[in-house]
Order: C-alpha cells, then sequence, then structure tokens
C-alpha cells in the first residue's frame, strides 16, 4: 500500500469515528433538544358537549411535571395521562402544563363549551 492510500484511509477512519461520536451525543441529548410536547388530546378547541363530565387523555412526552386547571396529574412510564373533569354550564377553559426536567414549559389550553 502506498503512502496516499494509507493518508485517505486514516482520514477516513478519523471521520468516522468523529460522525459516530457527534451521533451518539446527539442520541443522547435528544430529551433536551426536542424538550416536552403536550400531543394527541382527545378534546379540540372550541368543542361542544352535551356531557357535564369528560375524561381527559393524551400524552406528555419527556414531561416530569404535569398541571390540569392547577392540579398535579400523574404520568404513566410512556407520558399518557388519564384524567376526568367536571364541566359547568357554558364556557369552560382547560388549561394543562407540563413541565420537563430541564425547566422546559409545553401549555395548551382548550375552550370547551357545555
Amino acid at each position: 500500500m502506498n503512502h496516499s492510500a494509507k493518508k485517505i484511509l486514516q482520514i477516513t477512519g478519523l471521520t468516522i469515528f468523529f460522525l459516530l461520536i457527534v451521533g451518539y451525543a446527539l442520541f443522547g441529548s435528544h430529551n433536551l433538544i426536542f424538550g416536552v410536547k403536550i400531543k394527541n388530546v382527545n378534546i379540540t378547541d372550541g368543542e361542544k358537549t352535551e356531557s357535564s363530565v369528560i375524561e381527559l387523555r393524551g400524552n406528555a412526552k419527556n414531561a416530569t411535571n404535569l398541571t390540569l386547571n392547577g392540579r398535579e396529574i400523574s404520568l404513566n412510564q410512556e407520558g399518557n395521562f388519564s384524567e376526568t373533569i367536571a364541566l359547568l354550564l357554558g364556557y369552560n377553559i382547560i388549561t394543562i402544563i407540563a413541565k420537563d426536567k430541564f425547566g422546559y414549559v409545553d401549555e395548551k389550553n382548550y375552550q370547551v363549551i357545555k
């Protein structure tokens, strides 16, 4: 093997090694990069309902703390939550706030009319 081929092989090996380290660092910090997200909530903003009690379900990805109208609710390992709430006659505002271990916050507000 000549000298230039060895040099190209060394540079290629170092480049691959560096890319593996960068990929591992990005994988390890994905919670910090993507933060907390509230998603798949089973109600829509402006929804009208005849029922005075609804079951609110959804997912709070990467959350460590979740509050519903100022009251803390529990999450399972995957970040899923389910809570039954009572609605008053007329206009109701449902506020969901999720926080992650880095202090990032995601807030969703839903208006429901009974």
